[in-house]
């Protein structure tokens, strides 16, 4: 076999094996436990703002142990809404764009593979000029494991949204997010997996010192469908991992959040979840339970 025939023959294993690995994803998904929640739009409420008691009156609680999700989960419509209007926290507001996006999630797993899918109804396009045109939509989720990144168990992702970083007032545009301390070697860091529709196309990075969108190796793929006005977007990641993954195990419990990029948006004008905890064979906010 000459090298030609060499690397199609390896190309077709590989692909169908990525196909074979989504294929395992439950294709009955109406079994699987639905949680109901959802993505607010947080507007330039970065980490520094959450932890300020001038500013914020959760800042104390939060010192104290308390979670966002304690205090905030029935009321991030309202939120919202005080916040894409312009009243607080958005010096730039957007005429139009959702204020919150009501979000199915749902897992499982097989022994080898865990499954997330998330669903949700596309809001109406705000009719705003699309800062990402490739991609009308774009959606991720980060893990983290054993609470090593500050306030990461607290307050999900907002651990990783900083003053300074890219597309809030003032800050430098190639600056990314980070996380305080962040180590891949220490293990101070988020995993990150993300979808893009445009692109179809999923990337397996992380958040450290800086955010990388590539390099991990647990990530399968993920699949994404808009079916009238409801998308459905399906990841399947390997439980085991390599440098930037969070390896996931039955009984353990992980810090979970997600992020939904509506209307073209990029950098700070996503929509945010508050922070979660996802079991893997355990109970959690989210829990997977094997197949």
């Amino acid at each position: 076999m000459n090298k030609t025939m060499m690397a199609s023959a390896v190309s077709a294993v590989l692909a169908l094996t990525a196909h074979h690995a989504l294929a395992a994803a439950p294709a009955d998904w109406s079994a699987v436990p639905t949680v109901e929640t959802g993505v607010f739009y947080p507007g330039v409420s970065p980490v520094e703002w959450i932890t300020k008691g001038t500013e914020h009156g959760g800042a104390r609680v939060l010192r104290k142990g308390e979670t966002c999700a304690a205090c905030h989960s029935e009321e991030l419509a309202d939120i919202g809404q005080k916040i894409v209007s312009g009243k607080k926290l958005e010096p730039s507001p957007i005429a139009g764009k959702a204020a919150f996006i009501a979000t199915t999630v749902q897992a499982a797993h097989d022994g080898e593979n865990l499954y997330l899918r998330f669903t949700w109804k596309q809001p109406a396009a705000s009719g705003s000029p699309a800062m990402d045109e490739q991609n009308p939509v774009k959606i991720a989720y980060m893990l983290e494991a054993g609470d090593k990144v500050e306030l990461a168990s607290q307050s999900g992702c907002w651990a990783s949204c900083h003053g300074d970083a890219r597309t809030m007032p003032g800050a430098d545009d190639s600056k990314t997010k980070y996380v305080k301390d962040g180590s891949l070697a220490n293990g101070i860091y988020y995993d990150l997996n993300q979808w893009r529709s445009g692109e179809n196309k999923a990337f397996d990075g992380y958040v450290a010192d800086h955010r990388e969108m590539e390099g991990g190796q647990a990530l399968v793929g993920a699949e994404g469908k808009l079916d009238g006005d409801t998308w459905s977007v399906v990841f399947t990641r390997k439980l085991a991992g390599g440098e930037g993954d969070v390896s996931l195990a039955p009984g353990n419990t992980y810090n979970f959040g997600f992020a939904i990029h509506d209307d073209s948006a990029t950098g700070r004008f996503h929509h945010v979840s508050l922070g979660y905890k996802l079991g893997i064979d355990t109970e959690g906010d989210i829990t997977a339970s094997k197949l």
